[in-house]
């Protein structure tokens, strides 16, 4: 019918315009006879006879517009006022409407909207909504059968292909939208309207910044959501594109494109409009066949548009487009289209547009970003910060590669991590790391720490884990450290010469530690703890009798002198009634495996510091239960996230453990240790920030970190240290050095008073970072007494 109409109306065009050309000769002749009596020239004859020309085309122009309207008008009277007709006639009617134009029109140049071409095609969509009200559900009525058997979406196709009249793309593609979007019965598995889908799909996106953008996306998003309601019906766009040999091409090496709907069976071969028969099933074709995926890359070329909603509406199609759960389409998506380059080179594009200095302050409180709500003010973003505006843009498409990720299809979330991967931090980010310049370093390590902050996808942090830390699972060795360069270039950098390179680098393994990543903590602590080797190797039968729980010869630090004898709850705790809520002494704790019983735990980290170096007594609100309050609550988030990990309830049984097996606490912990040794001589911010990274660590709830790190009483092996053991160092040091420094107590209490905000700030006191650093390891050890008690609460209550 479509051929009919179209050879039909080049016919008639030709005629009129044969016509309408003879006309205008003639007229035009006695025109120029006339200008001849007034003046000879033949220029100014030339330009009297174009003036009348263009005169009487555009006269012409405005009475057919005028007509047209007119028309318009009295059609739309007479629909009105006429009695209804039944609706199949009523359709066909309309349809009839829209070829009769082509047959009739005189002038194919002006614009569809003169026409009556879009009020037919909103009265059929009218009326194909109308039939499937009045009928049951997923019965298909005899308009919609007419628009089926007619294939009068493949002709609309081919009229809005040629955009003929003007503007008639844009009706196409708006006719198609409402379709889809209005009728609820599905529609896609219809040869006759998947087919013409597919060629309308291959449309979109040709042109950058067309016209037609608008409905192209529109269009665009109404399939894709359809496809997320019927997740099947992808397989109805994932084309075969088969290269065969062209017969008529004298090089063997001749090749042409066939595209075979997986649905049907049938070829198009020699373009995608053609409809050849389908292709024999040969080995030949079967190697070299490829799935297109046309909606996907006609919604990447959209991605690029000028216009910001164009492309938040592309992005949020193909995060609608992932996230179905068919291994064919996910298959296709990561290998057959430039998603995974698109994702990772406009990821690097921004990172790289970032100014080679930034404040780490500003990349830490610069707002949550959220893609697509991406409404900034250049002005106001340049006068804040320089850089805000390339900041905001990087954060904004990280956060959109990783829901991305988040919600797509497993295998093709995999796909697509890894590809940020190797394409964005490995050739990248790495080399930034890994630079000298101490600017450099800052810069690139907080934006390292704000990436950690902001991804959430499974499958993008264990890939970025792997980046910084490596997939090694066995126990570390002081010799092999450096296998990972950049891991080792990291824990470094936690020790670094530049206090804040340190500073922002601890504050980055704190957020590390805190992800839902099993790996994290293995990879820095727990594989250097699995053979529990740090504890004393001698054989059961060689030691004393156990008195609750100790050797005889062990050190009660209760008793110990370093400590004194005070042991009042004013100097301990802030609850006088605090030990004996306490649960009651079980076999279970007082095992010679190192556990111990929980107030002497408590009470050994609260008396570590010695009475003269206390300050916190003395100024409200720094007591003991701010510290169990905070601990409760940490805790339970720890659980919460670490829920899911095989972590065993108990410590590996002594007899199962390789104790001869030479201990190292591992790289991480090793700095660490290194610097919490250093408390007194190390600046307040560094003090703060390697606190709280250990107190996190043990915070974790896995019994060989909570044995190591909380434990006072375990049996250490020789050259072994433990996180009690370094702080009893530290106060041995601090012992020392209070009887060099006169009016210490007062100028402790002074400072304290400063940190808080309760003393002005006045003249330099003697000995400020010593001062500080007492004041740290002081909160640190109520702290880590918190942890202990909340922990073992935790622990008692669960156990049966």
């Amino acid at each position: 019918m479509l051929n009919v109409i179209c050879t039909y109306t080049d016919a008639k065009m030709n005629t009129n315009s044969n016509k309408r050309c003879h006309g205008v000769q003639h007229r035009g002749s006695q025109g120029l006879y006339e200008t001849s009596n007034l003046d000879r020239g033949g220029s100014n004859r030339k330009k009297i006879e174009e003036f009348s020309r263009s005169s009487r085309d555009k006269l012409v122009q405005s009475k057919n517009k005028m007509f047209s309207k007119f028309t318009s008008i009295l059609q739309h009277a007479v629909e009105a006022l006429a009695p209804s007709l039944p609706l199949q006639e009523d359709f066909v009617y309309h349809w009839k409407a829209i070829t009769h134009y082509y047959i009739e029109t005189s002038d194919d140049k002006a614009p569809v909207t003169d026409t009556n071409i879009p009020s037919h095609l909103e009265q059929m969509l009218d009326i194909l909504t109308q039939e499937e009200l009045e009928r049951e559900s997923g019965e298909t009525g005899p308009c919609m059968e007419y628009l089926l058997h007619h294939k009068i979406l493949e002709t609309l196709y081919t009229l809005g292909k040629a955009d003929c009249p003007p503007g008639m793309k844009q009706q196409v593609l708006t006719f198609y939208t409402k379709l889809l979007g209005r009728i609820r019965q599905p529609l896609l598995p219809h040869i006759n309207v998947h087919r013409p889908v597919q060629k309308l799909i291959r449309l979109c996106g040709e042109i950058l910044a067309a016209p037609t953008e608008n409905e192209e996306i529109q269009f665009l998003c109404i399939v894709c959501a359809k496809l997320k309601q019927d997740p099947y019906l992808v397989n109805f766009f994932l084309e075969n594109k088969v290269k065969r040999p062209d017969p008529k091409s004298a090089d063997a090496e001749g090749v042409r494109e066939d595209y075979a709907s997986p649905d049907t069976g049938q070829t198009q071969a020699g373009g995608p409009d053609a409809e050849p028969p389908e292709p024999k099933a040969d080995a030949t074709i079967q190697s070299n066949h490829v799935n297109n995926y046309n909606i996907v890359t006609s919604l990447l070329n959209l991605t690029k548009s000028p216009d910001g909603r164009i492309v938040v509406k592309a992005c949020e199609g193909l995060m609608l487009l992932v996230s179905l759960p068919e291994p064919a389409a996910a298959k296709c998506l990561t290998e057959n289209t430039d998603l995974c380059v698109l994702l990772t080179d406009r990821l690097s594009a921004f990172y790289k547009a970032l100014p080679t200095s930034m404040d780490p302050v500003d990349i830490e409180t610069v707002e949550s970003v959220n893609w697509g709500l991406d409404v900034y003010n250049m002005k106001d973003d340049a006068a804040i910060f320089t850089g805000k505006r390339a900041l905001i843009s990087f954060l904004s498409w990280l956060d959109y590669c990783d829901q991305l990720i988040k919600e797509a299809q497993k295998t093709a979330a995999a796909v697509l991590a890894k590809v940020v991967r190797e394409r964005f931090f490995v050739s990248i980010l790495e080399p930034q790391l890994m630079q000298t310049s101490e600017v450099g370093i800052l810069t690139s390590t907080a934006l390292l720490n704000r990436i950690i902050r902001q991804v959430t996808s499974e499958a993008l942090l264990k890939e970025m884990v792997y980046f910084l830390l490596g997939e090694d699972m066995g126990p570390e060795a002081l010799a092999s450290i450096s296998q990972h360069p950049l891991r080792h270039r990291l824990i470094e950098h936690c020790d670094h010469l530049s206090d804040e390179i340190s500073i922002m680098t601890l504050r980055l393994f704190e957020h590390l530690i805190q992800k839902p990543d099993q790996h994290i903590v293995h990879s820095l602590v727990l594989r250097s703890l699995g053979e529990r080797n740090y504890l004393e190797n001698k054989p059961q039968e060689d030691k004393e009798p156990l008195e609750n729980g100790q050797p005889h010869d062990s050190v009660d630090l209760e008793e110990d002198p370093l400590f004194g004898d005070d042991l009042s709850a004013d100097n301990r705790l802030s609850s006088p009634n605090w030990l004996s809520t306490s649960p009651i002494q079980s076999p279970d704790h007082a095992k010679p495996d190192g556990k111990t019983e929980v107030h002497k735990i408590v009470n050994s980290f609260l008396c570590l510091v010695p009475d003269e170096a206390k300050s916190s007594s003395h100024v409200d609100g720094t007591g003991y239960d701010t510290y169990l309050r905070d601990a409760h609550r940490q805790f339970r988030d720890y659980c919460g996230i670490c829920q899911r990990w095989d972590w065993r309830g108990t410590p590996k049984p002594i007899e199962k453990c390789h104790l001869d097996n030479p201990f190292f606490e591992g790289h991480f912990l090793k700095v660490l240790f290194d610097r919490m040794g250093r408390i007194l001589d190390q600046p307040y911010d560094v003090n703060l920030q390697v606190t709280s990274v250990l107190s996190k660590l043990s915070l974790l709830p896995h019994p060989h970190m909570h044995e190591y790190l909380l434990d006072p009483y375990i049996n250490l092996g020789p050259g072994c240290r433990s996180l009690f053991s370094v702080i009893v160092r530290v106060v041995g040091d601090l012992m020392l050095r209070i009887q060099r420094i006169p009016d210490f107590t007062p100028k402790l209490l002074l400072v304290r008073k400063r940190l808080l905000g309760l003393e002005p700030e006045g003249l330099n006191v003697d000995h400020m970072t010593l001062l500080e650093g007492v004041i740290v390891l002081e909160e640190f050890c109520k702290e880590l007494a918190a942890i202990a008690f909340v922990k073992f609460h935790a622990a008692a209550s669960s156990s049966p």
